[in-house]
């Protein structure tokens, strides 16, 4: 129901637009056809959904939809069915049903008061409904009288025709008594008038006799909610009401006698004879009245009157209601006055019946005031009955007041109805009517005086206490203009009768000193009175009465009496009336200082109680309520003089009192100082005479005592009880008032703390105020011997005065110091440090210039005083300083508050670091040291200041402002100006070298704020401070070492703040002036836009304001706009204005999303305009009070904030960097919500996977693109966003965030708690994070932060929240160490700024991960984090949440912590060599022990077994390290089966040989690589049965299409199946794809033996050979009949086609190309899909016959054909060539190895991102010694081109590309050097020979191709005589294009290197794939495994044993090597001899 009413109120705010949910709540209620049948039953979810709509209306009564209408008003005309239980729920019981009726006719009640067309439909059919409620009463379920009891409280309207009926109906059902019992009744006529005291309960057609009133009712069925006061206590006997004091009246008799006495005698209360007969027969007649009957008529009594209050009613049926009314009134004093003993009933029931009875009483007497103002009051009858009326009403007021039922509540509510009602007719009427309300109400007062509590100091006299009082406030405020005479009469008489004395002549002396309580209680009223009606001519006629009494009456002497006069007339004084205020004040500084007169007089000792009462707490309560309530600055500036002279008078006369306490005396009086200095402002000028007191004042409060301690090691302070004798020697007192603990009330320690926030400088004088001290001793009195000739008083006072000083200056540096300078000095050290210690040292006031509220400027005015003595100015010197520990103290302990508390911090050190910026140019120069240190001091504890913008605004142009009005002094001027310059730039620079992104911010503020001024010399000064300064990620002077700065991604966040338009790619310096400058200027532009658009608005008449801005609308606008952080009130704006251009920027940034969400590029300039113009809108509104347009911008704010992580390209967060950092510079009070959102973003993004986050493999980079080839698991659809883009995103936003925690960090609990949720967030779990490589460097900035945000502890900011940070830090361990817990992977992205950054990043969290502070955590005994008591580690089974089981915590957390440092040492090292691949310096790092290597080891497996495996990976050479992860992995195989890395750990020829028992593992274990799998094929595994199963596993769960690529070497694998496992497997991929049995069989054909008579060789081999056609004629017998038709059509086609060359030979060369043609004409395409077996994705469309070309060859005729093409997933209408070369008689396997080999290198240098190129074109052997390749497009062999050129490489391209230098050339080069660097690495590793020219292609954009590799590995021509022994071809001619210097230095040979270098450590990342593809080839025959030991030497030539660094290293020595070496051109010479081969 709570959320249904939610819903209700939300669509109340805006019924409009959530009109679809209110037609759903409509539709959940009752139909009203259901209702209507007769008894539906509805259920509970209807009747919530009916008050829901009725709730509704009752808050949108006119809403235009009528369907909520139409609900009520058909639920309300089915109220009468809803009478019989049948109607509701089965589950709901009575108090349901009431409360529903009561809440539903609540919100009907509301709606029609406020809507009256609701209201008329409602009267139409609202009184059947009551009517039948009425006539229903008696239905057994009683639900029509919880009906009418909800009635009673919440009325509808009716039909004035309906009224008359519906009271008869009411006065028949309810009103109507059956007699009960024998007694005879005699009717009565109507209008019958008996005495009240015989009368009892009468109503129409009631039978009366005098000693009977029977009554009689139905069953009690509903107890209404009046009776829930049955509880109230029943009083056991009727107590006199006068037992309290008797009240005289004058000229009166006593109310208590002629009341409750008379009324006795009258009903025979002390007479046994018939007068009893005739009570005790009442008393029968109440007790056989139903409760039933009473609960009836009460309800009917208050429904009358709510008709009575709606319409009129016919004149005799009102008559007929007074007449029952009056008769149930006149009953009420006789039931008031029976006792409890003369009920037969007791207990409960009693209770129940007095209460209803009361409840009806109440009831009647409403009604009876409704009837009443029912008359017209003009008729004399209708006089008569108000007399009557008020007569009766007060009777039974008196009778209230005497009933020993008066404290039942029930009772109070009745006294308190009764007294409003007559005072309510009184009032109205007037005249005669109020002279008797007076004339009764008077005793009735003064009795309720006398039964008040007797408690004369409680505050709540009792409730009819408080009804006199009101009803007495209502009559004096409502008479007093027109019948004044009888109030003033009234009052006096009150007044005068606190002066009566009853009957005191009888008494004894004992009793006659009690006060009568009825007085004390007569003066707290007269009080209260004053208090509330607030009017100087009741004070005037009551104060002298009290004063009288005071000065000469019987309150003169000590008594209760005088003290509750003396807090009466200080209350009146606090009204603030000038006469009374200053009669008060004189007589109670006379009473207080005569109470000191007499102290030490013998009478003092026997003084009363009341005496010491009046001194120590009534007075000095007086004076403080005095204080409180002064609201006239004249008489609160006299008050304060006052009491100021009060307290020297008091300190004086008290000093003098020999072995008294003068703080007894002095401190009562503090709390009221206090008060009155509240608002008196210290800055000002004050009058000498003022000083002086407040001088005075501190003089005495030091001498005393009453200072708080103000030492820093204070003892705990505790509360002493004063008493005059408690005080010992001078000198203990005052060292004890320095250090504590405090000896007095601790009231009087925070008055003083109050008092010292208003207490001007104590400098009288500013010549010789200390020199004379004249005045000073006057301040002893002679006989008191502390005065200036007392050296041992003197000696005490040095003493604490040095304590105080905290021992700066030693007590022997004072003896020029006299015992009164000494307390002096002791005074100004308490009064200023006090000032720091109570609120942080914010001086009272509300002066516009905040410095001027520090309160150092008073410590400083003691400093401007001249010709000083040296130890004065010690001792002032020394109160400086210590001032400013107590407020760093202060502003320290708020570090950890939010809030007020926190705001209270954050404004005090604003205030004071201004002032003290202010006080550098102050004239003296030891004042602006001190300033100038402070300030130091200030900026260093509290970093925060160096963004606070009014600090800044103080540092940049307060030299201007401030300059003092004297003779313009250049000396000072240049000084002071030296001064600023220099603090101003190391404050900026400090600044920007914390958050360079706020710091840019608010300088742009700040220079927008100096262009608006105008001011020149201002801009002059500030381009001078700020022209030197440049922030960058190029070469920095302006700070050293690690700052915050130095993190990259907060560089790039700095960038993008600056506005300028830096490529991030690129290294770059920015002066913080010009991109300041011109950010500024854009931002002012955009305001400009905006009070432009708001200008034009206006002029069309878009404001509907009737007044217009003054002045020139758009120079108002923009000097308010443009003004930075726009602190004004901004003029009304319209908010139609603002409403459309909140509509027309939030629908712009929707459709930026939107577009983002598509796919779709987002405009970069589009984008940044509109949200900076929305961001000038929403600044310039901040200052705002309309609320209309609240949400609009809420959402605004909400998109500035989302958008950029919606899009989240770096261009996108540029722009987000940008506005989020004006918003928060702007208005830094938007900081919190702009968090809060970004947080709200951040987090967005882990849900969503985006960037950072993107944990899927698909975005993991090179490990997502080399699957499955070389590394494990499914091939997954790369992601369509880059993934990159993305986290160059999350960069620059984490790069922001840094730059806002380092402003925040030190001063925002709120924002650093944020920061908290985002961290929590982040490392939630471990395994959220991208592995991308590229996301490297921002994902340990992100753990850099968290460990940054958990040092926030160390500082105080979080220290209760260690436990969270404790969890949060090992997360942010966790999450780092399981970023090492996948293999390393580099990753390029053409941009070595990026790679720069990356390797600095870690660099940087390696810095703070090892100057982190290892105790920042305390652990207990048992290595277990505890802190308050909790712990994180379970001690029971040491179980902790991030690590697991463990058994050590703190060793655990040193063990972790080395070994995430190690790692990231590496990584750094890694990272920097990609950075610097060419920087050969290698850096050191220390030995690690073998022991420590194993510990390294099993600490990184106890973490993640992953992060053991990558550990073994990183660290190839380490024997230690991967014996020991060997041993783990066995040891916990179990734990490791998802875990493919772990399979050489435990899968080894050794396992094998033994048959391990680990291998029973492997049906379980995760699917590795293919090439991983390809080495168990190996003979060296003997076709064990588990690995075999494995790795068959494994190759088919990638498509066969994947496992293709590896033909080869699984065919070769066929040599040693002698399970015929990989047939099986083979068999089984063929019948999956077609493809996968066509390559497979041509291969196979490709290793048959050609000729059938050559020896096939022995043993295994010619077992294979056997085996070949085995498994083609098995894949052949396979297929289906349409696999078959393809195979049979593509094999015959390319049978035909690699036939021709046979037929060519005997054909002379001259012939051939003909012959080819008429070939080529015989063949003929069958089908559309056939495809070249070189390329599965290219279907042949077509052969173009005239392409044919014999090609030269010893032996054999190779041909080349072209075909035409088209892609198999493409545009098959996209037809392009492709040539291929058939061979016959040359084996082209190797070929095929070769090219494997250098695939897998491109693809590594693809997935890696290094842009390199590698061509490895088509060949496929087709059969014995056959085989078809492809030819390399748009290319022409070196050869070729020497042919048609005389010039090199160099001549050629510039005939081809043109001259040097130019873009096309400059292009080709770039080209030839990615191409020649990607061949040099894969020349390295296969060592390819026969480089002649002709082997060598250059395609048509200058890019180089090798072909032709016959000679790899270990062969080499010439019989293998390797003579060319350089690791790859970089001849001369090459090395021109390459190096243009020839000496190795040019830019374009560095690039080859750097590419050289990054391509050899791609590849050495996956040495065992590429060694595994080519040792399966081992025994294949191929040449190129001939002779040596070729494979050892390919994975030597990896160098796995070296570093990066070394490898890198060893790459240059190869390419030096190689450069123009003579091997290489001696053999294309020898080509050219032999072949002629062009060189």
């Amino acid at each position: 129901m709570e959320a249904l009413i939610e819903l209700c109120d939300l669509i109340a705010q805006n019924p409009d637009k959530l009109s679809d949910k209110l037609s759903w709540i409509c539709s959940r209620c009752p139909p009203p056809e259901s209702l209507l049948e007769g008894s539906p039953r509805v259920s509970r979810s209807q009747l919530n959904a009916v008050l829901a709509v009725a709730r509704f209306l009752s808050k949108c009564p006119d809403s235009t939809d009528l369907r909520p209408k139409s609900v009520v008003i058909e639920f309300l005309r089915s109220i009468p069915y809803s009478f019989t239980q049948s109607f509701w729920p089965q589950s709901v019981n009575k108090d349901f049903i009431a409360s529903f009726l009561l809440d539903f006719l609540g919100y009907v009640s509301k709606a029609t008061d406020i809507s009256p067309e609701f209201s008329t439909e409602v009267a139409g059919f609202a009184g059947d409904v009551v009517t039948s409620a009425i006539n229903s009463d008696g239905e057994p379920s009683g639900i029509s009288r919880a009906f009418l009891v909800a009635l009673s409280q919440n009325f509808l309207p009716i039909l004035p025709a309906e009224a008359d009926k519906m009271i008869a109906s009411l006065l028949d059902q309810f009103a109507v008594s059956v007699p009960v019992g024998d007694t005879p009744k005699e009717q009565i006529s109507l209008n019958s008038e008996t005495p009240s005291s015989q009368s009892s309960p009468l109503s129409i057609n009631h039978r009366h006799q005098p000693s009977d009133s029977a009554i009689s009712g139905n069953e009690v069925s509903y107890v209404s909610a009046s009776s829930s006061s049955t509880a109230s206590k029943v009083p056991d006997d009727a107590t006199s009401a006068s037992s309290k004091g008797s009240v005289m009246m004058n000229g009166g008799s006593s109310l208590l006698k002629s009341g409750a006495e008379q009324v006795g005698v009258n009903l025979g209360f002390n007479d046994g004879g018939g007068a009893g007969a005739l009570f005790r027969q009442q008393i029968s007649s109440f007790e056989e009245e139903h409760v039933e009957s009473l609960e009836k008529q009460e309800i009917a009594f208050k429904l009358i009157a709510h008709i009575l209050g709606k319409v009129r009613i016919d004149p005799g049926l009102l008559e007929q209601v007074r007449l029952i009314v009056k008769k149930q009134i006149q009953s009420m004093s006789v039931f008031l006055r029976i006792r409890k003993r003369d009920w037969n009933e007791q207990g409960s029931m009693l209770k129940l019946r007095i209460n209803t009875k009361l409840s009806v009483y109440q009831a009647a007497v409403r009604l009876k005031i409704k009837c009443l103002a029912s008359l017209d009051s003009d008729e004399k009858s209708t006089k008569r009955l108000v007399y009557e009326t008020v007569a009766l009403l007060i009777d039974a007021a008196e009778a209230c007041l005497l009933s020993v039922w008066r404290k039942l509540r029930v009772c109070e509510e009745l006294f308190s109805s009764l007294l409003v009602g007559v005072a309510q007719i009184a009032a109205t009427r007037g005249g005669q009517p109020l002279r008797v309300l007076l004339i009764r109400l008077k005793p009735i007062v003064l009795t309720v005086c006398a039964q008040a509590d007797t408690d004369t100091w409680s505050n709540n006299q009792g409730a009819m206490f408080e009804s006199v009082m009101k009803t007495s406030c209502q009559i004096i405020e409502s008479c007093w203009t027109k019948e004044r005479a009888p109030v003033d009469t009234y009052i006096m008489g009150l007044a005068t009768s606190i002066r009566e004395r009853n009957d005191y002549e009888e008494q004894d002396d004992k009793e006659k000193q009690e006060v009568p309580v009825v007085q004390l209680n007569v003066i707290r009223l007269l009080a209260d009175l004053n208090v509330t009606i607030k009017k100087s001519e009741v004070v005037d006629m009551i104060l002298p009465l009290f004063i009288e009494s005071l000065e000469e009456g019987d309150a003169s002497t000590p008594s209760l009496l005088r003290l509750r006069l003396l807090d009466a007339i200080s209350r009146m004084a606090s009204l603030g009336f000038e006469k009374s205020y200053r009669e008060t004040v004189v007589l109670m500084t006379r009473s207080y200082l005569s109470k000191l007169s007499r102290m030490g007089s013998a009478e003092s000792k026997t003084e009363a109680t009341e005496a010491t009462t009046e001194r120590v707490e009534t007075l000095p309560a007086g004076f403080l309520l005095i204080a409180s309530g002064l609201t006239s600055t004249k008489l609160r500036s006299d008050y304060r003089h006052r009491l100021l002279s009060l307290c020297s008078d008091v300190g004086l006369a008290a000093e003098s009192k020999s072995g008294r306490s003068g703080a007894d005396f002095l401190g009562p009086l503090l709390p009221a100082v206090a008060e009155i200095c509240s608002d008196f402002d210290p800055t000002l000028n004050v009058e000498p005479s003022l000083l002086k007191l407040f001088r005075n004042l501190w003089f005495y409060v030091a001498l005393f005592g009453l200072a708080p301690p103000i030492q820093n090691n204070q003892l705990p302070t505790k509360s002493v009880s004063s008493t005059l004798n408690s005080a010992g020697s001078m000198g203990t007192v005052a060292l004890q008032a320095v250090g504590g603990p405090y000896m007095w009330n601790m009231q009087w320690s925070s008055a003083a703390q109050r008092i010292a926030q208003g207490t001007p400088p104590l400098v009288v004088s500013s010549v010789k105020w200390l020199e004379d001290e004249l005045e000073l001793n006057a301040l002893h009195n002679p006989g008191s011997g502390r005065g200036s000739g007392n050296e041992k008083a003197a000696l005490s006072q040095r003493a604490a005065l040095s304590a105080a000083l905290g021992g700066r200056v030693d007590v022997a540096a004072m003896t020029t110091i006299s015992g009164v300078k000494a307390t002096y000095l002791l005074a100004v050290a308490f009064l200023e440090i006090i000032r720091f210690s109570s609120n942080g040292g914010i001086l009272n006031g509300v002066t516009t210039s905040t410095d001027s509220r520090s309160a150092f400027s008073c410590v400083f005015e003691y400093l401007k005083t001249p010709n000083l003595l040296p130890a004065v100015f010690q001792c002032l010197t020394a109160i400086v300083h210590r001032s400013f520990e107590t407020a760093v103290s202060w502003l320290e302990d708020r570090i950890s508050e939010t809030g007020s508390e926190a705001e209270a911090g954050d404004t005090a050190l604003t205030v004071h670091t201004c002032f003290l910026i202010k006080s550098m140019s102050q004239r003296e120069e030891h004042i602006r040291d001190i300033a100038v240190n402070l300030l130091t001091q200030l900026r260093d504890r509290f970093p925060q200041v160096l963004w606070s913008s009014s600090c800044l605004d103080s540092l940049l142009f307060s030299i201007h402002n401030d300059s003092p009005a004297v003779i313009s002094d250049p000396a000072w001027m240049v000084t002071v100006r030296s001064l600023y310059q220099r603090i101003v730039r190391e404050w900026i620079i400090k600044s920007l070298s914390c958050a360079p992104c706020t710091s840019q911010g608010l300088l742009q503020d700040k220079l927008c704020k100096a262009n608006t001024w105008q001011r020149a010399q201002h801009t002059t000064d500030v381009v001078s401070l700020l022209s030197e300064i440049r922030i960058g990620t190029g070469k920095n002077e302006c700070w050293t070492g690690i700052q915050t700065a130095n993190i990259p991604a907060v560089m790039a966040a700095a960038a993008s703040a600056s506005g300028a338009n830096v490529k991030l790619t690129e290294a770059f310096n920015l002066e913080v002036l010009s991109t300041g400058i011109v950010s500024a200027t854009v931002k002012c532009n955009h305001a400009g836009e905006i009070a432009g658009m708001r200008r034009l608005y206006n002029s069309i008449g878009g404001f509907q304001s009737a007044t217009t801005p003054t002045g020139f609308g758009l120079g108002v606008g923009l000097q308010r706009l443009i003004s930075g952080a726009f602190p004004q009130q901004p003029q009304a704006e319209d908010d139609s204005f603002n409403g459309m251009l909140l509509a027309k920027f939030v629908r712009l940034l929707q459709q930026f999303v939107n577009i983002a969400e598509k796919g779709g590029e987002v405009d970069k300039s589009q984008f940044r305009e509109t949200c900076s113009q929305a961001t000038a809108l929403l600044l310039a509104n901040l200052g705002s009070d309309s609320k209309a347009n609240a949400e609009g911008f809420s959402q605004l704010l909400r998109l500035l904030c989302w958008c950029p992580a919606y899009i989240s390209t770096p261009d996108a967060m540029e722009t987000g960097v940008f506005i989020w950092t004006w918003l928060v510079s702007a208005a830094p009070q938007l900081g919190s919500l702009v968090l809060a959102e970004l947080v709200d973003a951040w987090l967005w993004t882990i849900d969503t996977k985006r960037g950072l986050f993107a944990s899927e493999v698909r975005f993991s980079g090179p490990a997502a693109k080399l699957r499955p080839h070389l590394s494990p698991g499914e091939p997954e659809r790369l992601p369509e966003i880059d993934p990159v883009e993305q986290i160059m995103a999350h960069r620059l936003w984490l790069g922001f965030f840094i730059d806002r925690f380092e402003v925040v960090r030190h001063h925002s609990v709120e924002q650093l708690l944020l920061f908290g949720r985002m961290l929590q967030g982040t490392t939630k779990l471990p395994w959220n994070f991208s592995r991308h490589p590229a996301a490297t460097g921002t994902f340990f900035t992100v753990m850099l932060l968290g460990l940054k945000f958990c040092s926030c502890q160390t500082q105080g900011n979080l220290k209760n929240f260690q436990t969270g940070l404790q969890l949060l830090e090992d997360r942010i361990y966790r999450a780092s160490l399981g970023w090492f817990a996948y293999e390393p992977e580099w990753y390029d992205t053409n941009n070595a700024s990026f790679a720069h950054s990356e390797a600095q990043s870690v660099s940087v969290f390696v810095h703070y991960l090892s100057n982190e502070r290892g105790d920042a955590l305390q652990s207990d005994s048992k290595g277990c984090g505890r802190e308050n008591g909790s712990i994180l580690v379970d001690a029971n089974d040491q179980y902790h949440p991030v690590w697991g089981q463990m058994e050590n915590y703190a060793i655990g957390k040193e063990k972790r912590k080395q070994l995430l440092l190690m790692l990231c040492q590496h990584e750094t090292d890694r990272l920097d060599v990609w950075a610097q691949p060419t920087n050969t310096s290698t850096s050191s790092r220390p030995k690690v022990s073998s022991d420590k290597w194993i510990e390294c080891a099993r600490t990184a497996f106890s973490v993640d077994p992953r992060l053991a495996l990558s550990m073994a990976s990183r660290f190839r050479a380490n024997s230690f390290l991967k014996t020991e992860v060997t041993q783990l992995v066995q040891a916990h195989i179990l734990a490791l089966r998802c875990i493919p890395e772990a399979l050489p750990y435990f899968v080894t020829p050794k396992t094998v040989d033994d048959n391990s028992v680990l291998l029973q593992q492997l049906p379980h274990w995760a699917a590795c690589s293919i090439t991983q799998a390809l080495e168990f094929l190996s003979p060296a595994y003997k076709g064990h049965p588990r690995v075999m199963a494995y790795v068959l596993r494994v190759l088919e769960s990638y498509p066969p299409e994947r496992v293709t690529f590896f033909m080869p070497q699984l065919v070769q694998s066929l040599r040693y199946d002698e399970g015929r496992l990989v047939e099986g497997y083979l068999l089984r991929a063929a019948q999956r794809s077609d493809i996968f049995a066509h390559i497979l069989i041509w291969h196979l054909q490709g290793e048959e033996i050609p000729e059938p008579g050559k020896d096939t060789g022995s043993g295994k081999s010619g077992l294979f050979q056997a085996l070949l056609p085995m498994v083609r004629q098995h894949i052949i017998e396979g297929f289906s009949p349409k696999a078959e038709d393809l195979f049979r059509r593509e094999f015959d086609f390319i049978d035909k086609v690699t036939s021709i060359s046979g037929i060519l030979f005997p054909v002379p060369k001259e012939e051939r190309r003909a012959g080819i043609r008429r070939e080529l004409e015989k063949i003929t395409l069958e089908g559309e899909d056939l495809y070249l077996p070189t390329a599965t994705n290219k279907l042949v469309k077509g052969i173009q016959v005239d392409s044919g070309i014999p090609l030269q060859s010893a032996a054999k005729v190779p041909i080349m054909i072209t075909f035409n093409v088209v892609d198999r997933d493409g545009d098959h209408n996209e037809i392009k060539p492709q040539a291929c070369i058939f061979k016959v008689g040359d084996d082209c396997r190797q070929d095929v190895l070769a090219l494997q080999v250098i695939t897998l290198l491109r693809d590594a240098f693809e997935a890696v991102g290094i842009n390199l190129y590698l061509f490895p074109y088509g060949v496929l052997p087709t059969g014995a010694e056959r085989g078809i390749i492809e030819v390399v497009p748009n290319t022409r062999s070196r050869s070729q081109m020497g042919e048609t050129t005389d010039g090199g490489l160099y001549e050629i391209f510039q005939q081809d590309y043109g001259p040097v230098g130019t873009a096309s050339f400059e292009a080709a080069r770039e080209n030839f050097i990615i191409s020649s660097a990607g061949y040099a690495v894969a020349s390295l590793l296969l060592q390819p020979k026969d480089r002649h020219n002709g082997n060598l292609l250059i395609d048509n954009v200058g890019r180089l191709v090798h072909i032709d590799f016959g000679f790899i590995l270990e062969t080499s021509p010439g019989g293998n005589m390797r003579f060319e022994n350089a690791h790859f071809k970089l001849s001369h001619e090459m090395t021109q294009l390459l190096d243009p210097s020839g000496v190795m230095k040019s830019e374009t040979w560095n690039q080859f290197l750097r590419l050289c270098v990054k391509g050899y450590l791609a590849a050495r990342r996956h040495m065992d794939g590429i060694v595994n593809t080519v040792s399966l080839m081992l025994d294949s025959g191929l040449p190129c495994f001939s002779r040596g030991d070729p494979i050892g030497n390919l994975r030597k030539r990896f160098h796995p044993e070296m570093s990066e660094r070394e490898a890198a290293n060893y790459m240059i020595h190869v390419c030096t090597d190689a450069y123009n070496k003579w091997t290489t051109a001696g053999y294309d010479l020898i080509q050219y001899l032999q072949q002629g081969i062009e060189k």
